[in-house]
């Protein structure tokens, strides 16, 4: 079975360590800020100007204010810095952001990732993302599988323009955990009940099993 978005988030939440300052984009990303292990420090970031995000607010704790770059109404843990984006992005520019969870709609084999324009379709348009990719060394793509349609987003090469080139090494999808080396995808775990060959089925760039599969757990 593909995993939810909140299984997705919660996947990603693992690649978490103790003092790292980490980037959210929009979308699946943002749910990750619920599953950060008890116990660990870790500062969230928001390109429009926010160190240390906090879960998203309660009826009872939220602030109209208070907002991440996709205009989703957050908290602010203690500790908690608000600037204005110029700096937040020098922050991003100047290699500070430990790392980088980002949604896409397509990612290859060479490590391309295409997230901001579809042509003739309207979208938010490029954001933080191009700075994030060009200032992070460490990060994870979430996404799914394939399109409605059944397409694979997972290519040979991206169809659609670039907001990165040869800077992704981490992709998590719906149906399984992949990293990218040497001109490949290589496959690492598979969502519950999801089989190695549908992940091959449904991947359209060149993939490897690697020997040690394994099969998430939640």
């Amino acid at each position: 079975m593909a995993l939810t978005r909140e299984q997705m988030a919660q996947r990603v939440a693992r690649e978490l360590k103790d003092g790292y300052y980490v980037n959210l984009g929009i979308g699946i990303p943002t749910l990750v800020a619920n599953y950060v292990p008890e116990g660990m420090e870790v500062m969230l970031q928001s390109e429009n100007g926010l160190l240390g995000m906090g879960e998203f607010p309660t009826e009872a704790t939220i602030d109209a204010d208070m907002i991440n770059a996709g205009k989703q109404t957050v908290t602010a843990r203690r500790g908690a810095s608000i600037f204005d984006s110029a700096q937040s992005f020098a922050m991003i520019r100047g290699g500070h952001v430990d790392l980088t969870v980002l949604g896409a709609f397509e990612v290859d084999v060479q490590g391309n990732i295409a997230s901001w324009m579809i042509p003739g379709k309207l979208v938010k348009g490029m954001g933080g993302a191009m700075d994030l990719v060009a200032g992070a060394d460490n990060i994870i793509v979430t996404m799914t599988h394939a399109s409605k349609d059944g397409e694979s987003k997972l290519l040979p090469k991206c169809s659609l323009p670039l907001t990165g080139a040869g800077c992704i090494r981490k992709v998590l999808t719906d149906l399984a955990y992949l990293e990218i080396e040497n001109g490949a995808f290589i496959l690492r775990e598979t969502a519950p009940g999801v089989s190695v060959e549908e992940i091959i089925e449904k991947t359209a760039g060149k993939l490897i099993v690697a020997d040690d599969v394994k099969e998430m757990t939640f």
